[in-house]
């Protein structure tokens, strides 16, 4: 899992989550009795959990459920589905339908208190984050910025990090291996590739990387936040290479970041 894939609308829809959990606990009846003393108020005024599972259980923390799973499905490499749906979708579904149920809660309520009012709130808030991340660019952006790497190095170095993050300690040579005369102390530089020069770069979104052969199912996703080398270009799409050497056809280069 790569916490760097989360983009800004998974921010809200964690925020939101957060709320309408917070919301469930808090009471979702009030007290309209005039000069009741404090023991009937009591009585009157419960949470979720308290009132009835069905509200507590089915309702408020199927919007927590299916926030986690809309979390789920961007740290997770590989899709996974339910129903024939995937992580995302479906807990856009249960996001949905939480807040279609709240609605009907707050409306049919004499006397909504805080706690149903502040989870219709948070699990529209939870819905309009879901529906709105995939479609709004200022919410597809990385939730945790990636990090500026150094200049790229040419293609067959170690980049000074380790792979997949552009600046660690080089390997030192293999013992007995000569090296190479240098002015200075300094290691001559291998000359660039006059067509192309490899580059890092990162991705804005999660991206998928095609095999070469052309088959249409993705090898691996590129995750925002993630170093990758690109080795190659063929017309507008770039070959990449992922951290565990598997290398793929990037065809969306949009938008990337380059180091």
């Amino acid at each position: 899992m790569n916490i760097r894939s989360l983009t800004r609308g998974d921010g809200v829809v964690i925020g939101a989550a957060v709320l309408l959990f917070i919301a469930s606990l808090l009471d979702v009846t009030g007290c309209d009795v005039p000069d009741a003393p404090p023991s009937v108020c009591d009585s009157l005024q419960m949470n979720a959990w308290g009132l009835s599972l069905g509200l507590g259980l089915g309702t408020y923390m199927l919007g927590v459920v299916g926030a986690v799973l809309i979390v789920l499905s961007h740290l997770t490499p590989q899709p996974r589905k339910i129903a024939g749906l995937d992580l995302g979708q479906f807990g856009t579904a249960l996001a949905v339908a939480a807040a279609w149920s709240l609605l009907w809660w707050t409306l049919d309520a004499e006397n909504a208190g805080v706690g149903l009012i502040l989870g219709l709130i948070a699990a529209l808030l939870l819905a309009g984050g879901a529906i709105a991340a995939p479609l709004v660019p200022a919410l597809k952006a990385g939730l945790v910025p990636a990090p500026r790497p150094v200049a790229p190095q040419p293609y067959g170095g170690q980049p000074q990090g380790g792979y997949g993050y552009p600046g660690a300690q080089q390997q030192p040579p293999f013992a007995g291996q000569p090296q190479s005369p240098s002015f200075g102390g300094q290691p001559p530089a291998a000359p660039p590739s006059a067509e192309f020069s490899p580059f890092w770069f990162a991705v804005p979104v999660a991206r998928p990387l095609f095999a070469e052969d052309g088959s249409p199912a993705p090898i691996a996703e590129l995750a925002p936040g993630t170093w990758y080398l690109a080795v190659e270009q063929r017309g507008p799409a770039l070959i990449a290479q992922t951290q565990d050497g598997r290398r793929g056809v990037l065809q969306d280069t949009s938008g990337i970041q380059r180091g």
